[in-house]
C-alpha cells in the first residue's frame, strides 16, 4: 500500500517536470506567448522581410510592445504585409515608423518601433506607412564588390585620363 502511494507521487513529480521542461522550451524558443493583456492590430508593409517569422518581437527601445502575429503576401502591391499584435499598455503616434532589425550579427530578426511625433495614437486596423525594409547581406556584399571593381577600373588611368596600358 506505501509503495503505490509513493509510486503516485513519483509520477506526478515526474510528469509536472516534463510539463515544465516543456513549457520553458516552447517559451525560449518563441512557440508559446501566455499574455493575458489587451492588445490591438496594426499593418504594415515592407518591401523586403529577410528572416522575420510570425510571433517575433516588435520593441521599442530594446522592450518588447508587442509581436508579429502573421506574415503575407500582397500580390498587388508586391510587398510583404506584417500584422502586428502591439499591447494596449503601450501607445505610439500614427507616424511611427517601423525597421526590420537584426539581434546581433546572425541572430532572429524583429521589428522596431520608432516613435513619431503625432498628436493621435495608434487604433486597432490602423496601418503604418513608414518603413524600412530588412537588410539583406547578399545585397550589400555585391554592393560592396561592384564598388571596389568600378574603383580598380578608375584608377587604371595616366595623368591625362586616359587609360594606362
Amino acid at each position: 500500500m506505501t509503495r503505490s502511494k509513493n509510486d503516485i507521487w513519483v509520477g506526478l513529480f515526474v510528469v509536472i517536470g516534463f510539463a515544465a521542461i516543456l513549457f520553458l522550451a516552447l517559451q525560449s524558443a518563441n512557440l508559446l506567448s501566455l499574455s493575458f493583456d489587451s492588445n490591438y492590430k496594426v499593418t504594415a508593409k515592407f518591401d523586403n522581410i529577410g528572416g522575420l517569422k510570425p510571433k517575433a518581437a516588435v520593441k521599442s527601445a530594446g522592450v518588447v510592445v508587442g509581436r508579429v502575429e502573421s506574415i503575407t503576401f500582397d500580390d498587388k502591391t508586391f510587398q510583404a504585409k506584417a500584422v502586428l499584435l502591439m499591447q494596449n499598455k503601450f501607445a505610439f503616434p500614427k507616424d511611427s515608423s517601423l525597421k526590420i532589425l537584426t539581434s546581433g550579427l546572425l541572430g532572429e530578426q524583429y521589428i522596431g518601433i520608432a516613435a513619431g511625433a503625432d498628436d493621435k495614437n495608434l487604433v486597432n486596423g490602423d496601418a503604418l506607412s513608414s518603413t524600412q525594409s530588412a537588410i539583406v547581406l547578399e545585397d550589400l556584399i555585391s554592393k560592396f564588390l561592384y564598388s571596389k571593381a568600378a574603383d580598380n577600373s578608375d584608377s587604371k588611368t595616366d595623368s591625362t585620363g586616359t587609360k594606362a596600358k
